[in-house]
């Protein structure tokens, strides 16, 4: 079979609540929605996402272009052909940025497209590892909010079952940031993990000393302590502190992920599904730090990511971010250990609800 077509949709999902991290200020997520179709009517589905819906239709401009070069007439079961010959196609234009974003959001739905067709769910294509995946509760404690604010969270994501949970740091006082984590780890205890992410907000000296700052609050990572391009300050962060040091969401396909590992800029490398190139590039990049004994954790798109960590064995976790569920016919199962269940559905096991797509429609 081959691939007769593919449309997009774009929509704006609102947050409950305006948030604010060190770079940003949130209210919405938009998202382009994929549909690629076979000739024997399988659907295969993804989505690329602007904050804000800032930009979005540059980003559906650059996925329709593509997909009319590359997907369309193409094999179904192609999808490495279609990568590169993508990868191919974009060089006048760059190998960063968004025609990246877009090469992902096709890549992701032409998988989901096969797993469909082939009615498995991709991880068991792929060779599964794993069933369930711990995951960390990352849709709050935000820098925006109030110590009273943080503390109420942090206990209600103890109340849904979360056994880890990440906060946002960058205040302009090093002591507002150590009051912050101070206050969230004395509400959740020390049997529930916390994570760190500062979203790029110091120079390598403002985050080493910080760092020292909150060692005695048993971090399990320091997330993007400085500027994602600076891969000499993440060493030198890395370097001086004992806690770990996560980063790459920012970073492009697997050769952003070696830069990272060869520049030794993190502990753990999170590779970004929209920015990293797509499923393949994804399982591509997770290969190359598994060689250096170096584990990957997801960023955001969860629902689509799980089937990625249900089948490689260095991923350590998945961003648990509600702000998509809105659009899916299916949720997130997390279990009574505190991991989220990978789907068993066929392809990446989420499907767009159409109800969904009318009331956010842009």
């Amino acid at each position: 079979m081959t691939i007769e077509s593919v449309s997009t949709r774009l929509v704006e999902v609102p947050l409950s609540n305006p948030i604010g991290t060190a770079i940003h200020s949130i209210r919405s997520v938009g998202c382009v929605l994929v549909d690629v179709r076979s000739t024997d009517g399988v659907v295969g589905q993804s989505y690329a996402f602007t904050i804000n819906a800032d930009r979005l239709r540059a980003f559906d401009e650059m996925i329709t272009g593509l997909a009319e070069f590359a997907v369309v007439g193409a094999d179904e079961h192609a999808t490495e052909a279609i990568w590169h010959r993508l990868w191919g196609e974009i060089n006048p234009t760059g190998h960063k940025g968004v025609t990246i974003s877009a090469m992902s959001a096709l890549d992701v739905a032409c998988w989901d497209l096969v797993g469909r067709s082939l009615e498995l769910p991709l991880h068991k294509l792929w060779g599964s590892c794993r069933e369930s995946v711990p995951t960390y509760a990352s849709s709050g404690l935000w820098l925006s909010y109030t110590l009273d604010e943080l503390v109420a969270e942090a206990a209600a994501f103890v109340e849904q079952g979360f056994t880890a949970m990440k906060i946002r740091l960058g205040s302009e006082r090093s002591a507002d940031d150590v009051d912050r984590v101070r206050a969230v780890r004395s509400a959740i205890g020390n049997d529930v993990d916390l994570l760190a992410d500062a979203n790029q907000k110091f120079t390598a000296k403002q985050a080493i000393r910080l760092g020292r700052q909150l060692e005695a609050f048993d971090l399990v990572w320091f997330e993007e302590p400085v500027p994602a391009y600076d891969l000499a300050g993440h060493a030198r962060v890395r370097d001086a502190l004992d806690v770990p040091i996560a980063s790459g969401e920012t970073e492009y396909t697997r050769f952003g992920m070696q830069a990272m590992l060869d520049a030794g800029a993190a502990d753990i490398l999170m590779p970004d599904l929209q920015r990293i190139g797509g499923y393949g590039e994804f399982r591509k990049a997770s290969a190359a730090a598994s060689a250096q004994n170096t584990p990957v954790s997801t960023h955001i798109f969860t629902e689509h990511s799980l089937c990625l960590a249900g089948s490689l064995q260095n991923c350590i976790s998945v961003e648990h971010m509600d702000w998509f569920a809105p659009l899916f016919t299916e949720s997130m199962e997390l279990n009574s250990d505190g991991e989220l269940v990978v789907p068993n559905r066929p392809g990446h096991g989420f499907t767009v609800d159409e109800d969904a797509v009318t009331e956010f429609a842009i």
